[in-house]
């Protein structure tokens, strides 16, 4: 195998989710479908690496600043979902349940790993909600002990604010057996439980 390819194969193995067996199958389709694999795919790269940039309103990642979400007048404006990353914000956006607009934190807080309020975009969150024009912020953290710390000490930053403050529900997921369920899981859905219509 020459360097380049096996250079190209090291980058691959490299992305989440692929290792280096999966790494060596994409390139041998990469190289076997070159006009209809590897040349699109090399277009998509360098555009997207040409303008790859950070939405200075909400964090997300796009080609545009504002982000697409932030631009687009269809969006409630008063509904603000504030989420810990970018992935968290595409995996939302792409159930096309939530209407408003987004919040990337650039992480969560996390004694351990040392991740303090000052090291996540905290402070711009605040400034977003005291500019007004926001009415409800929906907390949607991983059903982590640090996302939950997360979610505990963004409610206490905003409980100034004339907003609602919502978090995602947690518990049994739909078609959930109880008893391959973890006891952290049943616990939440015990505590959250809700009469029966």
């Amino acid at each position: 195998m020459s360097p380049e390819i096996d250079a190209l194969t090291q980058a691959l193995a490299r992305l989440p989710g692929l290792g280096p067996r999966s790494a060596r199958r994409a390139v041998l389709h990469l190289l076997k479908k070159r006009e209809t694999a590897l040349a699109p795919l090399l277009d998509a790269l360098a555009a997207v690496s040409d303008r790859l940039t950070r939405c200075h309103i909400c964090g997300n990642v796009d080609t545009c600043d504002p982000c697409a979400i932030c631009a687009d007048p269809r969006r409630d404006a008063r509904a603000l979902c504030v989420v810990e990353e970018v992935a968290d914000l595409w995996a939302l956006d792409r159930a096309r349940i939530f209407p408003g607009r987004y919040h990337v934190l650039g992480g969560r807080l996390s004694a351990l790993e040392g991740v303090r309020p000052e090291d996540l975009s905290i402070d711009a969150l605040v400034r977003r909600i005291e500019g007004g024009g926001v009415d409800e912020v929906v907390l949607a953290m991983n059903a982590t002990l640090e996302g939950q710390t997360t979610a505990h000490y963004i409610a206490d930053r905003i409980e100034r604010f004339p907003v609602r403050v919502t978090q995602l529900a947690h518990g049994l997921p739909v078609g959930g057996e109880l008893d391959y369920l973890d006891e952290g899981t049943l616990a939440q859905a015990l505590r959250a439980r809700r009469p029966v219509a």
